[in-house]
């Protein structure tokens, strides 16, 4: 018998369970299998780029032979997982589903070394088309992206999910399924690199770390923001990195440049550069000289910039700072001041009555 703090969890586990509108407990439910999904992907590698990922037995195929026989599988595991993924009374359409997609193997295949191009291309460190191949993670989350793409046109369910979710555990991308890519795609180091659902990209794109081409929040929920939510990208764009382009009325039109950390929710016309206003930096290199015995008052002001190192602490009722900065010799000091404050900040001028209490000496201030 389970003890009585077990059968508690388990009664309401349970309860949760069998009400919940999501399926949670029961039959087992019609869903594909992962790991034979991410095979599959394995599997179609195999296919576009046998030198590197092939069977070394098969490579005495002939060409057209290897193909068709990695082809043959490929359909045959497809058509299982299409058929799991598919209600029961749609599973019929999995063969039929499964043959558009080899017949589309050719066209993925020609886009992906259009792609490599472009990688090759605009990656002066790439020191060859083999090592773009090979190594680089921004091919591989294009070619999961459009493998996935085409069973998402075919209103596939989970199947183009799991794809790119796998390509996005392993590469730091996440390309939706459903977001349409246009050719000579090029991701430049690609971790942090978001592309929604909706989102339309042109010919010859370039994406930098860190990009967004994102919604806008749904605040009324999950179907406040029907239809095209993410923006569109025209063709030969430059996007660099950390920038966030945001809303499906957004667009970035032709031959335009978006700097990096760049924030847009407006379109863009053609033929412009996108760039943040550049941060100004505070340089001080004008010192205070306070020097008094522990107890003593000195009066004045000083302005602590932030590359000064300024640390911020709080004694019980009133407010302290502990200043580290090379020119305290190692020695740290700790500066009372008679206000209330909400905090201590770089940049921020602070006036009023301070005192040395650490030992007697000379002490350096950041003016």
């Amino acid at each position: 018998m389970y003890s009585s703090y077990i059968q508690e969890a388990a009664a309401a586990m349970a309860d949760r369970m069998n009400q919940s509108p999501v399926p949670l407990y029961g039959s087992k439910l019609r869903l594909p299998n992962r790991q034979a999904v991410i095979l599959l992907i394995k599997e179609i590698r195999k296919l576009m780029f046998p030198a590197y990922f092939g069977d070394p037995e098969l490579m005495s195929l002939a060409t057209a032979d290897y193909a068709a026989l990695i082809l043959e599988r490929v359909e045959a595991q497809l058509r299982a997982q299409i058929a799991l993924a598919l209600p029961e009374s749609e599973a019929n359409r999995a063969a039929e589903v499964a043959r558009e997609i080899i017949e589309r193997m050719p066209y993925i295949q020609e886009m992906l070394l259009k792609d490599l191009d472009a990688t090759f291309d605009g990656d002066p460190a790439a020191a060859s088309k083999e090592e773009v191949i090979f190594a680089y993670p921004g091919l591989f989350a294009i070619f999961v992206y459009r493998i996935a793409h085409e069973l998402y046109l075919r209103k596939i369910p989970m199947i183009p999910r799991i794809m790119t979710e796998y390509a996005h555990s392993h590469t730091g991308i996440d390309i939706n399924p459903g977001a349409k890519i246009g050719s000579y795609f090029f991701i430049d180091h690609g971790t942090g690199i978001v592309v929604g659902e909706t989102t339309d990209i042109g010919d010859h794109v370039k994406l930098y770390q860190g990009v967004t081409l994102g919604a806008l929040s749904p605040r009324a929920g999950h179907n406040s923001l029907p239809g095209k939510r993410h923006p569109t990208v025209g063709n030969d764009v430059t996007i660099y990195s950390g920038a966030s382009i945001l809303g499906g009325q957004t667009v970035i039109g032709d031959h335009s440049v978006v700097g990096g950390n760049a924030f847009l929710t407006e379109s863009v016309e053609s033929d412009t550069k996108v760039s943040i206003k550049k941060p100004e930096m505070t340089l001080s290199e004008s010192l205070i000289t306070l020097n008094c015995k522990p107890g003593e008052k000195a009066e004045g002001s000083f302005t602590v910039t932030a590359d000064r190192q300024i640390k911020g602490i709080v004694y019980a009722s009133s407010w302290r700072m502990q200043v580290e900065h090379p020119s305290f010799s190692a020695r740290t000091a700790h500066i009372g001041y008679s206000f209330d404050g909400q905090g201590l900040w770089g940049g921020e001028e602070i006036e009023g009555e301070f005192c040395i209490v650490a030992e007697a000496g000379e002490y350096l201030l950041p003016y």
